[in-house]
């Protein structure tokens, strides 16, 4: 049975981390009992092996699409899901519960309280990457995303729950969708330090642009990244 975490009191980024490092636990677990390497589970769920790793040791946050496929993958019925499930509920505490205290502040300093913005939302981890907007997804963000989570096509597409024809026409011709936007928002919210720090850097030099995002000829490019506001940025260690 999966474990109950508890969510009462304060929650703290310990608590997520380990929680997190539990879940990890219980996924080795379970692929062991199937007789499975990571390298295995990894083409079993179209996902990259070392994502698979980094899971396992609780150093990714990742989405519940990989939770749903490797619980089906292992035949946990549920258990491996279940468990994502309270993790994540833990984290969407923590965050309720960090926006309260920042609520009790603004309303002692005599300042109204100011209205959710989606998609910010600090990193739950306490990482201090900072929380991060995209104004708008091109074709330049889609690619640097998917390399920043080194994911193939179909991995990337199995990630969002989406079609691999949807994730190509998004790198190479049409901006993606409102809908299909915030999707891609909730994907770089979801994403650890190491994948935003690779986004960031990714987006940030104009002289190596993303192989195949554009069409046009390497004299005439020239980046067409959309505006990314993110507060208290740190930018990653060279």
């Amino acid at each position: 049975m999966p474990r109950r975490f508890d969510t009462a009191g304060e929650i703290t980024p310990t608590d997520i981390a380990e929680a997190r490092k539990e879940l990890g636990r219980h996924l080795a677990q379970w692929r062991t009992v199937a007789g499975l390497r990571q390298v295995d589970l990894a083409k079993l769920i179209r996902y990259s092996r070392s994502q698979i790793a980094n899971v396992e040791v609780g150093r990714d946050n990742t989405t519940r699409v990989f939770w749903r496929n490797a619980d089906a993958a292992l035949g946990a019925r549920g258990a491996l899901l279940a468990m994502s499930d309270q993790v994540q509920a833990l984290v969407q505490n923590f965050q309720a519960q960090r926006e309260h205290v920042r609520d009790q502040g603004r309303q002692q300093a005599g300042t109204p309280s100011a209205p959710p913005i989606s998609p910010v939302e600090p990193c739950p981890a306490g990482c201090g990457c900072g929380p991060a907007v995209v104004g708008r997804w091109t074709t330049r963000e889609v690619r640097a995303l998917r390399e920043a989570l080194r994911m193939s096509l179909r991995a990337f597409s199995e990630h969002l729950d989406t079609t691999i024809a949807a994730v190509s026409s998004w790198e190479h011709r049409s901006t993606p969708a409102l809908d299909e936007q915030s999707m891609l928002d909730q994907a770089l919210t979801a994403a650890d330090s190491h994948i935003k720090a690779r986004f960031w850097l990714l987006l940030d030099n104009p002289e190596d642009p993303i192989p195949g995002a554009h069409d046009h000829p390497a004299a005439t490019r020239r980046p067409t990244a959309s505006p990314i506001h993110h507060a208290n940025r740190i930018r990653p260690a060279s």
